[in-house]
């Protein structure tokens, strides 16, 4: 395992996070593993050296975060953990979503309790939310960390200019700031090269990808996607531009290096993603110890300049996807 320090916060993290989305229970997704899996995929991710989970109290309903609590159970100062509020938890409760004071609070509590923890080292916003000023939700953030219930605090997908004036509001009232950007960005999703990366490198945030195989997409021949049990349930796959802007023939010319190179598709979106200097560690969703193993087995390879530019060639703009 390889390790990188999180943008300014200090903290050491393994270049792969796991993202914890498919731990808690398929009464939530199809896809979704229940928690003996769950535990298993999370026991194995620990030995190969991955110190640094993401989470978030809307997966499985808050059953992510439990099953990661119990996983790290005994383990947990070794472990570098992340969750996310902003989604309506309770369907009765509106104070249940969005970035009041309130409901900051609230569920992050509610988090700390399901993962068994006083304190979250980071703790990010999921989306931007337009009906709370962004500065009464850093001040509830401020407060989180000044209460030590989480170390660090950061964002998710939004604009440029929302995250510019979080981080100038944070400076003007002498707020803690945003210090890390879990943001959309794969090989055929790179809409964020145009000012969000570039914004992340000057401030020093951490950028830790979501998506970074794009939902699968990268993983297979495009006309096979759907034959897994997640292409064939997730909707969201195909709400993304994926297949748009050039996304088939990059698919294609991953397979194609991926054969030449004697590894997987997977690997190879990886190793794409580790190649760029502007990003600490993308946030690695998988249901498969033996995918988990293969992502691991990415940061030994190797991409040429040239290998980069084959990939990114036939990139084309694409709408902008991932903020709702």
């Amino acid at each position: 395992m390889e390790y990188t320090t999180l943008g300014e916060t200090g903290m050491e993290v393994s270049r792969i996070c796991l993202g914890c989305m498919s731990f808690g229970s398929s009464d939530w997704r199809p896809w979704v593993l229940d928690p003996e899996e769950s535990e298993e995929l999370i026991d194995r991710a620990i030995e190969l050296g991955i110190n640094f989970f993401d989470t978030a109290n809307m997966y499985s309903n808050g059953e992510s975060e439990r099953v990661l609590g119990n996983a790290l159970e005994g383990r947990r100062e070794q472990q570098v953990v992340a969750t996310k509020c902003y989604f309506q938890m309770q369907e009765d409760d509106p104070n249940s979503g969005g970035l009041s004071r309130k409901a900051i609070e609230q569920e992050l509590d509610a988090s700390l309790d399901r993962l068994g923890m006083d304190t979250v080292d980071l703790l990010q916003i999921h989306r931007w939310d337009d009906e709370t000023p962004i500065e009464v939700t850093l001040r509830a953030l401020d407060d989180a960390v000044r209460r030590g219930k989480t170390r660090y605090i950061g964002g998710s997908s939004m604009w440029t200019r929302q995250f510019a004036e979080a981080l100038h509001t944070s400076d003007r009232l002498g707020l803690e700031r945003f210090l890390t950007m879990q943001n959309h960005y794969n090989l055929v999703y790179r809409e964020e090269e145009r000012e969000m990366l570039p914004f992340c490198d000057q401030n020093g945030i951490g950028v830790i990808p979501w998506s970074p195989l794009a939902r699968g997409y990268l993983t297979r021949p495009h006309e096979e996607v759907e034959s897994t049990t997640r292409g064939e349930n997730e909707q969201r796959l195909y709400e993304h531009p994926y297949r748009e802007g050039g996304g088939p023939e990059i698919n294609e010319r991953v397979q194609e290096l991926a054969a030449e190179k004697g590894v997987t598709m997977a690997q190879i979106g990886l190793a794409w993603l580790f190649s760029k200097d502007h990003v600490d560690a993308p946030i690695v969703g998988t249901t498969s110890v033996e995918h988990l193993e293969q992502a691991v087995e990415a940061l030994d390879i190797s991409l040429s300049g040239s290998d980069v530019a084959y990939l990114e060639e036939p990139y084309e703009p694409v709408r902008v996807s991932g903020h709702d």
